[in-house]
């Protein structure tokens, strides 16, 4: 039974839950079995982008995990990165 943990972040909290999983599961049911969701009520399980280490996962629900994987849960962006880097430059002049 792989050991994988589950990790979300906001801005005043964050939280890494270690969780054991039956081999073969996938990215969504260690979130779902995880209880993140008790953690963080805002967090929609199907509707949530996710990735491994950094790497965004397309398809979640077939996406078996691997001893030590960890499922990170993104929030959506508050701003477009292109927005954000057109506002700091003209800030600067």
């Amino acid at each position: 039974m792989p050991h994988v943990e589950v990790a979300y972040a906001r801005p005043d909290r964050q939280e890494i839950v270690p969780v054991t999983v039956p081999q073969g599961t996938t990215a969504l049911e260690a979130v779902k079995l995880s209880g993140i969701v008790g953690i963080f009520p805002e967090i929609d399980p199907d509707g949530t982008d996710m990735g491994i280490f950094g790497k965004v996962i397309k398809d979640p629900s077939a996406h078996p995990l691997r001893e030590g994987d960890r499922v990170e849960l993104y929030r959506p962006l508050q701003i477009d990165p292109k927005q954000a880097r057109l506002n700091r430059a003209k800030k600067k002049g």
